[in-house]
């Protein structure tokens, strides 16, 4: 072969390696670029479910407009699960097996969320629920780890809602008002089961003696046989446990003139269109959440819900600010592994987050705890807060380092308020 063949031929050598390496780099660029899709499985129809999917498109497009992560940006993939556990699980299977999700944020019905868990780990796909409280979900995880260490619980337990609550209780109705006996008030549902456990055992610990405990079908329609019996009981409280009903028992509640003020659990009084859907029957009405509008339990507690505010003309409910927490604590697991998106990897990542975010100090309880994977309750990390429906708005009355304002009953409740002071 001659000289000049030689060189050309290594000339060709280089050139192709050259063009090969441009394509490396390209297809490096590429994939750098692919999006992470995030499947988000809500109840669009209800009010605090709708605020799921919202939220979690809020934070990613927030990720995004930074640079995602590591370049590459968040998708959600949403899903509407129409409150059914079964459609729930095809929206799993969906979003794990065509749409190759990394992780799902799914569900603030415990039954739905229930129904999901055993596919998280068959399917070997990061599950973590925003807002269903049943304790079995981190249950599952404490006495099956290995096939269900996929799955995280985003939001309190039945049992720390209910100390939560029972801790309200303690500081401001007994402590302020003064009170002295409570009925339990709660829907016939998963979460309400060991929600109502922990009420019977911390409300008389926190001063209020139970004097009825009323398990109602979500589906009452009529709630004026509750009411009744509950007056004939002369409580000074009602603790409730409601999440699929709210707009029916506050509003008979209001028209009625139960004259016994309501606390405790009312989901979809967290969110701020709760007004408008009960033509403002809510007036007065106390429930447990995880933040309000203008409380800054963090510094990105205000400027998240101005934020979703302002794009959706309604405040979050509870669920919406987790959802938006676990879109960011997700990207931060995936950064944390160098982009890596192996699901046993990204469960690792996930055990270690100490994440800051809307509601408090995010970290999950671990292997040998009795809440696997569950959301840690306690000072310095989630408590919620409570709020009351004032005049159209929600206030904070507890706990009372971030409260903007004080407990203030409508006229036909009957409460000696001149013992708040």
């Amino acid at each position: 072969m001659s000289s000049n063949n030689v060189w050309r031929n290594l000339h060709c050598v280089v050139a192709t390696g050259m063009v090969a390496a441009g394509l490396g780099l390209a297809a490096g660029a590429h994939a750098a670029a692919e999006p992470i899709k995030i499947g988000v499985i809500s109840e669009e129809s209800s009010v605090a479910g709708a605020s799921i999917s919202k939220a979690a498109q809020l934070a990613a497009d927030q990720i995004n407009a930074s640079g995602g992560v590591d370049g590459r940006p968040i998708q959600i993939v949403a899903y509407d699960d129409h409150s059914s556990a079964s459609d729930g699980v095809r929206a799993f299977q969906r979003a794990a097996t065509q749409d190759k999700v990394v992780a799902v944020i799914g569900s603030y019905i415990s039954e739905v969320a229930l129904a999901m868990e055993p596919w998280s780990g068959r399917l070997k796909v990061p599950f973590i629920t925003p807002g269903a409280a049943s304790n079995d979900i981190s249950k599952h995880v404490h006495d099956d780890y290995d096939h269900y260490k996929y799955t995280f619980h985003g939001w309190m337990t039945s049992a720390f809602i209910a100390q939560s609550i029972c801790d309200f209780s303690h500081d401001v109705l007994v402590g302020q008002f003064k009170m002295k006996t409570t009925v339990v008030m709660s829907e016939d549902a998963a979460w309400t089961k060991p929600l109502d456990e922990r009420y019977l055992e911390c409300l008389p610990k926190a001063g209020l003696q139970v004097l009825d405990h009323i398990r109602f079908n979500p589906d009452t329609s009529d709630f004026t046989p509750i009411f009744n019996q509950i007056e004939a009981k002369h409580p000074d409280t009602i603790t409730t446990g409601i999440s699929h009903v709210g707009v029916q028992p506050t509003v008979q509640w209001h028209d009625q003139q139960v004259p016994i003020p309501m606390s405790g659990q009312s989901s979809q009084a967290t969110t701020t269109s709760f007004w408008k859907d009960t033509n403002g029957a809510t007036e007065g009405v106390i429930t447990a959440s995880a933040a309000a509008p203008g409380v800054a339990i963090t510094p990105k507690t205000v400027p998240f819900t101005d934020a979703y505010q302002k794009k959706f003309g309604v405040s979050p409910a509870y669920c919406g600010f987790t959802s938006y927490d676990l879109v960011y604590i997700i990207a931060d697991a995936i950064r944390r592994n160098k982009g890596s998106t192996d699901p046993d990897q990204m469960v690792d990542a996930l055990e270690k987050t100490d994440y800051v975010g809307t509601i408090g100090r995010w970290q999950f309880y671990g292997k040998s705890d009795q809440f696997t994977h569950a959301l840690k309750y306690g000072p310095g990390y989630i408590t919620g807060i409570n709020l009351q429906w004032q005049n159209g708005k929600q206030v904070a009355i507890w706990p009372k380092s971030i409260a903007n304002g004080t407990v203030k009953f409508p006229t036909f409740i009957k409460v000696q308020q001149a013992s708040a002071n």
